[in-house]
């Protein structure tokens, strides 16, 4: 790749981490939407790898391990469920051509963000195996597919009125596990190789940059602007990369 490329794809990262820093999610969203506007899905997709382990590791550890590994047994049902799928969705990767998989990742994420804007949100008394086993199922194969299972994940604990500090660590946890299967998923689908590794590893300092300024942010601004302002930009990425997928 020329270094105006490379600047481009690291300057991705830096937004993708701001935003991160904020809302404790869309990395892996924006990356997608972003890298593979300039770059091929499959190229794209290996690069948000290591920055989506990092960064959730980072995010899922931030109040200590205890919490950490509390969060992981209260959503043991949907991490399970989560894992499984997305091990089985990423072999399919190498067999889907690029504009179905665009519209995969564009179409699920449109959907999530209209439905955030409008006001639209589920509301759920308690979490329940089968919910858990159905939402986590999708959010896996989304995942598997395109790296991003974010938009099911927030909806369910937004459904169950889950606690911001909480919410936070939990999407941590949950994406951060779903990161370390989808590394050594395609490891075996052959989407990450040693030339795809190093430059998914390069975008590591930029992300966690970009998530210090995010959490920086997010400490001085009020949340639910920012939210809505990062709303309406997934919405615009999202419809991009369905824009692709149809007209090319």
């Amino acid at each position: 790749m020329s270094f105006a490329l490379i600047g481009l794809a690291y300057g991705i990262a830096l937004i993708a981490g701001v935003v991160k820093g904020m809302v404790g999610f869309a990395m892996p969203m924006i990356l997608i939407s972003g890298l593979s506007s300039i770059m091929a899905p499959e190229l794209a997709l290996a690069g948000l790898i290591v920055p989506t382990l990092v960064t959730n590791g980072m995010q899922s550890l931030r109040q200590g391990t205890s919490a950490a590994i509390a969060s992981v047994r209260k959503f043991r049902v949907f991490l399970g469920a989560g894992f499984v799928m997305l091990l089985v969705s990423a072999q399919f990767v190498r067999t889907l051509p690029g504009d179905i998989m665009l519209l995969l990742i564009g179409a699920p994420v449109a959907v999530f963000v209209l439905v955030q804007l409008f006001g639209l949100r589920l509301h759920l008394e308690a979490a329940s195996a089968r919910l858990e086993v159905l939402i986590g199922g999708f959010a896996g194969v989304i995942g598997g597919i395109s790296g991003v299972w974010g938009p099911p994940t927030v909806l369910y604990l937004t459904a169950l009125n889950t606690e911001k500090t909480e919410q936070i660590r939990v999407q941590g946890v949950i994406y951060g596990l779903g990161a370390v299967a989808l590394f050594f998923a395609h490891i075996a689908s052959g989407v990450l190789n040693w030339a795809t590794f190093l430059f998914s590893l390069s975008l590591v300092p930029p992300a966690v940059m970009g998530m210090w300024i995010g959490g920086r942010i997010h400490d001085r601004i009020d949340q639910e602007s920012f939210r809505r302002a990062t709303l309406v930009v997934l919405l615009l990425a999202a419809l991009n990369l369905v824009r692709r997928a149809v007209f090319g």
